[in-house]
């Protein structure tokens, strides 16, 4: 038995009892049976948005796991082909325009002369080249002259000081 058929059942044994409802505890009961009434309404209402959004849960659930069955095969692609091309990039190529210089360490200019605080070797999360950047650019929005790929890193606290106070200067 429902909550809504629970509260007419007791609502009718109310009304059979032929109570006064103009007495004090008459008064009294019609409202407790009035209010159990809407409650019963109010709950079957709750109960039946509660289902459908549950049923919402489940298909997102469902869509959600599709696509990271459709993420994974596209990273998978993606180290597939990353396995099959050549790891190595030609710096002097005349599409890179030159954007980094390092401290003379990095593999990417190859022991250069540049010793300079004012350059940081980075590693590239896609292709895993080590480059060196100028400090002067955000990176938040680094470009990789290896492969291309745009991607961001956190500057450490001590190189974010450093570069603090040589912009004060």
């Amino acid at each position: 038995m429902t909550l809504t058929e629970r509260a007419a059942y007791i609502k009718g044994l109310a009304e059979g009892l032929e109570l006064d409802k103009e007495s004090k505890e008459g008064k009294i009961i019609a409202a407790l049976m009035e209010l159990c009434t809407d409650m019963a309404s109010e709950i079957a209402s709750i109960k039946e948005d509660i289902e459908e959004i549950d049923e919402g849960l489940d298909y997102l659930d469902e869509y959600v796991e599709e696509l990271d069955d459709d993420l994974q095969a596209v990273e998978d692609y993606l180290d597939e082909e990353c396995e099959d091309e050549d790891d190595s990039y030609d710096f002097s190529d005349d599409d890179f325009d030159g954007d980094f210089d390092c401290d003379g360490d990095c593999e990417a200019c190859d022991g250069c002369d540049c010793e300079n605080d004012d350059y940081y070797e980075i590693v590239c999360p896609s292709c895993g080249e080590t480059v060196c950047f100028d400090q002067e650019l955000d990176p938040e929005n680094l470009v990789c002259p290896a492969c291309g790929e745009a991607f961001g890193c956190i500057v450490d606290e001590e190189d974010f000081k450093k570069l603090s106070e040589e912009e004060e200067n």
